[in-house]
């Protein structure tokens, strides 16, 4: 069987999965940042220790080939959405060099889009860089909807810390961290 043709298949990471998740994210950093991205024994700590954490509100559905991991899609079902159903967000999809272009992102779509239904979700939802053109080709190519009606908004780096730390006088945050503790077991 050729790598176009071998059985992909695609599954729910576990801890177990942390190495090889390590070199993927590692992978998909150095794709988007090059040599600014965080060495792979760097990533695949933060692998271990924050992405597969009880606490990390996200889960990874991992792409292999000939028991090799080749590509993950990373998602939450979040809430609200229409008709008392969830949403299920996918963060980022990514597919290793070698496994592009063989079917492997329209794989975890269509796994990503089967957990949404199996979930309750009314909806699959992404956004993508207009700077891709092989990803915004796929995801027309499939069928998927345009929303030009959507804004995509950020806060990061120093001004996500100044606008935490800001208040317009209305607003008062208690002392100490909002949500549970990140290092409960």
């Amino acid at each position: 069987m050729s790598a176009a043709t071998a059985l992909m298949t695609c599954r729910l990471a576990t801890a177990a999965d942390a190495d090889a998740l390590g070199a993927l994210f590692h992978e998909n950093a150095r794709h988007y940042f090059g040599d600014k991205a965080p060495a792979l024994e760097a990533m695949t700590a933060h692998v271990r220790d924050d992405v597969l954490a009880p606490h990390a509100n996200v889960e990874i559905l991992l792409a292999e080939q000939d028991g090799r991991a080749i590509g993950f899609a990373s998602f939450a079902v979040v809430h609200p959405a229409p008709d008392l159903t969830g949403q299920l967000f996918l963060k980022d999809l990514f597919v290793t060099e070698g496994a592009r272009g063989g079917g492997s992102g329209e794989t975890l779509l269509r796994a990503l889009a089967k957990i949404a239904l199996e979930r309750r979700c009314s909806r699959l939802d992404w956004t993508a860089e207009d700077y891709n053109p092989r990803a915004l080709a796929l995801y027309d190519r499939i069928g998927a909807k345009r929303l030009p009606e959507k804004v995509y908004y950020r806060f990061d780096g120093d001004a996500l810390k100044a606008f935490a730390g800001g208040s317009d006088g209305r607003l008062v945050l208690r002392d100490g961290p909002i949500g549970p503790p990140q290092d409960e077991a």
